[in-house]
């Protein structure tokens, strides 16, 4: 395991933690944070032994959003950086996130408020511990949805949940999240990390060039109509029909025997 004072990356069974590591904050996000997490996600995504990711916290809580004390720090001293972070930060995080060619899975231990809650939307698959729940505090602070938020949760939830959570800036507990469908299960907390590794490394030992697909194919049915979302279906099966992985597959189906993908 690589180590840094905020996040802790360990790499096991082709799956990539990724622990933000400022327990004594709730794991809230400071320039620092947000610049390692970006380029460690960004080198996951290209480095092909990676083949799941996990994106959870240390401590107490998952991620409580902005690191408000150093937000307002800089603002108070004039600097522009909190002005640009949106677009320097929290876009291209979720952007990896969304686009990583290799399924994400947040494991939520905790609170996950503003773009930590954002965070685990963008991912593919939420893990809840008990103790875990979800607040879009942006109104709180005067602020509008950002990190993806706005793209995300409605299309988790609906528009008329999404809108609710986001005006109300209503906690919801795992018991809830579970019930809307935001999170796929909730686990008694001792149990989150293990659960959550063994989902990811079952997904590590699959077809991830297909998972890579399916999650472009989802992507791009969710804003295009029947038509465009049948041809994306038929050009990723195209391709995912000449792969070794889909050979793999299909001589082991023949043979009675268990495949062995090689995400190729």
């Amino acid at each position: 395991m690589t180590t840094s004072d905020v996040l802790l990356t360990a790499d096991a069974d082709g799956v990539r933690t990724f622990t933000l590591n400022r327990p004594q904050a709730y794991n809230s996000l400071t320039v620092e944070l947000k610049e390692l997490l970006l380029a460690g996600l960004t080198e996951a995504a290209a480095d092909d032994s990676v083949r799941a990711v996990v994106l959870t916290g240390s401590g107490k809580a998952f991620c409580a959003g902005q690191d408000l004390k150093e937000h307002v720090g800089l603002l108070q001293a004039g600097d522009p950086a909190p002005l640009h972070t949106v677009k320097e930060h929290y876009n291209p995080i979720v952007k990896t996130i969304v686009g990583m060619p290799k399924p994400v899975i947040a494991a939520v231990n905790g609170p996950a408020a503003g773009a930590g809650a954002a965070f685990a939307y963008a991912s593919d698959l939420r893990i809840a511990a008990t103790s875990a729940n979800f607040l879009m505090a942006f109104a709180n602070v005067g602020l509008g949805p950002d990190s993806g938020a706005s793209w995300t949760l409605q299309r988790l939830i609906g528009l008329g949940r999404a809108a609710e959570l986001m005006l109300l800036a209503r906690t919801v507990d795992a018991a809830e999240a579970l019930t809307l469908g935001l999170v796929s299960e909730v686990v008694p907390d001792e149990e989150l990390a293990a659960r959550a590794q063994k989902v990811a490394a079952k997904l590590a030992a699959g077809p991830t060039v297909a998972y890579a697909k399916i999650k472009n194919v989802l992507s791009v049915a969710a804003e295009s109509s029947l038509e465009e979302a049948l041809d994306a279906e038929d050009a990723a099966q195209s391709a995912l029909g000449a792969t070794a992985d889909h050979t793999e597959a299909v001589e082991a189906f023949v043979g009675k025997r268990k495949p062995t993908f090689q995400g190729k």
